[in-house]
């Protein structure tokens, strides 16, 4: 069975709507640009979608540059926010991992507040070395950014697919299907048996080897429709009786890069092998 990557997706900003990529480059915290901003409240813990589910109609936009970000939502003009220079650092922390960060400044801090409804403000992670991996999954040298725990995480179309049969049979049918966008993925993959990457362990995506290291836990946020943030119950409650085990619901498998840097270029399309 031939395996090919379909969709790579990334996350300017933590907890906000995500950008389809016709390629992106592998660094050894992530894909380049992805989760190296975040919503704060006042003492430095993130302000996430799981709680302000309007943040999903947020929309970042990476200038090619890289030197800024432009934020769009259907409630405010957009704002272009300079990267900051890390001149100065703050506390922040991303559950639990503290680290530093460089905050954004006051215009959009108001902007955000303005759309959240409670003071928040935006930092930038200005150096991904100050954030290691959970040291029980990783290496020493691992990296990530603001995402949850690891730099990338996978899933496949054939998964999506078993899971939207088994919400289709369900009490809650007329919530799915559900899109992949719930989940957001970093890279998506096709041609596995549907839960084949539970048992990933090494793979290479074109050029770029990973490390599948953990399944991962689902969190409520699945349950928000990205396109009006509206709240439900699927795919959790489906996830609950189908893939349940040490207390969680799983979906997905998070991957740690062992190759990064220029030439660590994935590109839908690129060929997808087993390794491990």
């Amino acid at each position: 069975m031939s395996l090919r990557l379909t969709d790579i997706w990334r996350y300017p900003v933590k907890s906000c709507r995500g950008e389809r990529l016709a390629e992106a480059r592998v660094e050894q915290w992530g894909l380049a640009g992805d989760r190296r901003w975040m919503v704060v409240d006042a003492e430095g813990n993130p302000v996430t979608a799981r709680e302000q589910p309007r943040m999903l109609l947020i929309m970042p936009e990476l200038d090619g540059g890289g030197d800024k970000i432009t934020l769009s939502s259907p409630d405010l003009p957009d704002l272009v926010v300079p990267v900051p220079s890390g001149a100065e650092l703050v506390p922040a922390n991303v559950w639990g991992d503290g680290l530093l960060a460089s905050p954004a400044g006051e215009e959009a801090a108001a902007w955000l507040t303005g759309i959240i409804g409670a003071r928040v403000r935006l930092v930038y992670l200005d150096d991904p070395r100050r954030r290691p991996v959970r040291p029980d999954y990783s290496d020493p040298e691992d990296r990530v950014s603001f995402a949850d725990a690891f730099p990338l995480l996978l899933t496949t179309e054939e998964s999506l697919a078993s899971l939207n049969d088994w919400i289709a049979e369900g009490p809650k049918a007329d919530e799915g299907p559900v899109p992949m966008r719930r989940f957001r993925p970093s890279v998506v993959v096709s041609g596995a048996e549907a839960w084949a990457e539970d048992g990933w362990r090494r793979l290479r995506i074109g050029p770029v080897t990973f490390r599948s290291v953990k399944g991962c836990d689902r969190c409520v946020l699945t349950t928000i429709n990205p396109d009006t943030a509206a709240k439900g119950h699927e795919p959790i409650t489906t996830l609950a009786r189908h893939r349940r085990w040490d207390g969680k619901v799983w979906f997905g498998v998070n991957l740690i890069p062992d190759d990064h840097g220029p030439d660590a270029v994935l590109r839908p399309g690129d060929p997808v092998e087993i390794l491990e």
